[in-house]
């Protein structure tokens, strides 16, 4: 069952409150993203390409990534994934490779240099998200009140 065929259906009409939860939160997400995006842009990502390192080396801890699983994870069309791991590889980030065991995929990982640029940006983020959470929380608490009403 869906999470969200179980939830109460409420009326359509928005409170003031439900408003203002809404613009509190997308600003306060807004405002995280914006952080992680200047700290890609300092070192010469996009916010796209960031996400994809991220992506790729999370993915990585378990199994192989191929383009097709980027693509998914990013929400991609596969052709969109590989001009993106292109453009990673072409700077020095990703590397491919066929996969041993079926030779069509194409296997991504990340070079020396896009670890070092990725974990240097990964510190940065957590530690500004750890900043930011107890805002998150108390958002995420003003909505399950809202909900409740």
């Amino acid at each position: 069952m869906k999470a969200s065929s179980r939830r109460k259906v409420k009326p359509t009409t928005l409170t003031r409150a439900d408003y203002e939860a809404l613009a509190s939160f997308r600003y306060a997400v807004r405002r995280y993203l914006s952080f992680a995006e200047a700290g890609a842009r300092s070192v010469g990502l996009t916010s796209q390409q960031h996400q994809a390192l991220l992506a790729i080396k999370a993915q990585s801890l378990s199994r192989p990534v191929s383009v097709g699983d980027l693509a998914g994870q990013l929400l991609l069309k596969h052709h969109s994934a590989v001009e993106l791991v292109g453009r990673l590889e072409k700077a020095g980030f990703t590397e491919r490779a066929p996969d041993a065991e079926d030779r069509r995929r194409v296997l991504i990982s990340l070079t020396a240099k896009g670890e070092g640029v990725l974990e240097a940006l990964s510190a940065n983020n957590l530690r500004e998200l750890r900043l930011v959470a107890p805002a998150f929380s108390g958002l995420l608490g003003q909505l399950e009140e809202l909900d409740s009403e």
